[in-house]
């Protein structure tokens, strides 16, 4: 799909309008469509393979006064989203983006830019992408943050009074769903990080590299992103601490559970064995057995079992291992 926004502000999807776009989007863009882009303005178009690329020298280029960027964006894919390397080819008269994913910032800022109407430059529509870039990005890890804050509130709740919500089981499937959910608002992290570490450098290279020169406010504006980006890093690696704690804290509660089945268990079977030793030396067939010749030589034996079984259990509560 090919977008174009003329000079004049207006949005148009004729391809006749090329020459007078200042912004060329191709959101999934045919052959046919990257062509025309091509032949119109006497560059080549990085293809997904080119723009995935990870070398610093392959993201940021200059080739005749011209700047050929790529980053790793986040696009809407499932709850998670998914990174897709997304191109930025800032020329002196256009911008031209290319993408493989749907992304809000860039039908968002295409949106407006066409119902502002007003006349504009590349540089102008490439800085305000950015900044609509950046802003959703703080929004997702402000909804991150958000989502830490239940899974804290979760984990660290006190445990419900009724003992059948308390089973080992429940709790278990509790904890390990809230363990996904943290697991899912790390990898959103991460792929925020991608990216903002990639806008961080375009700014930068912009900056220094574009030529003619980006006007002053644009400048500003270019610094207050990079500003932008760093405090929300920091935001963000307050964030990584956080998930790591939650994950602690998770496992260590299921580990809790299961202790304490694991020693109702080690009870149970240290209190069973002086009654299974009664039983088996009385199921010995001796002659010379005094006990066989009691009439109260049964009762005798399973008083004596009842009363071995109940001492352990005393003794651990002695003891506060119960």
């Amino acid at each position: 799909m090919l977008k174009i926004l003329d000079k004049a502000g207006g949005a148009t999807d004729d391809d006749d309008a090329l020459d007078k776009a200042v912004w060329i989007d191709l959101c999934r863009p045919t052959d046919e469509e990257i062509a025309r882009v091509q032949k119109a303005y006497d560059i080549a178009i990085p293809d997904r393979a080119h723009l995935a690329e990870i070398e610093a020298s392959s993201r940021l280029r200059a080739d005749r006064g011209r700047l050929i960027m790529s980053a790793p964006l986040v696009a809407r894919h499932g709850e998670i989203g998914t990174l897709s390397p997304t191109g930025f080819l800032l020329l002196e008269t256009v911008l031209i983006t290319v993408r493989f994913g749907e992304m809000a910032a860039f039908d968002s800022v295409h949106e407006s830019l066409a119902k502002a109407a007003r006349p504009t430059n590349a540089r102008e529509v490439f800085v305000h992408l950015l900044e609509d870039i950046v802003d959703r990005s703080a929004d997702r890890l402000e909804r991150v943050a958000e989502a830490l804050s239940s899974a804290s509130h979760e984990i660290f709740a006190e445990p419900e009074t009724d003992s059948r919500k308390h089973r080992l089981a429940h709790e278990t499937r509790r904890l390990r769903g809230l363990m996904i959910s943290i697991g899912r608002s790390s990898e959103q992290m991460v792929k925020v990080r991608h990216a903002f570490l990639a806008i961080g450098r375009i700014a930068t290279f912009v900056t220094d590299r574009c030529e003619p020169k980006i006007e002053d406010d644009l400048r500003e504006r270019l610094a207050a992103i990079r500003h932008d980006i760093e405090s929300l890093d920091e935001f963000e690696s307050s964030l990584t601490g956080r998930v790591q704690l939650l994950l602690d804290a998770a496992t260590g509660f299921i580990s809790i559970e299961q202790n304490e089945v694991v020693k109702v268990l080690t009870v149970v079977s240290v209190a069973g064995v002086p009654p299974v030793l009664v039983a088996g030396i009385y199921g010995m067939n001796f002659h010379n057995m005094p006990e066989l010749a009691w009439p109260w030589g049964y009762p005798f034996a399973m008083a004596l079992m009842v009363v071995t079984t109940i001492l352990p259990i005393l003794w651990f509560k002695w003891r506060d291992w119960l």
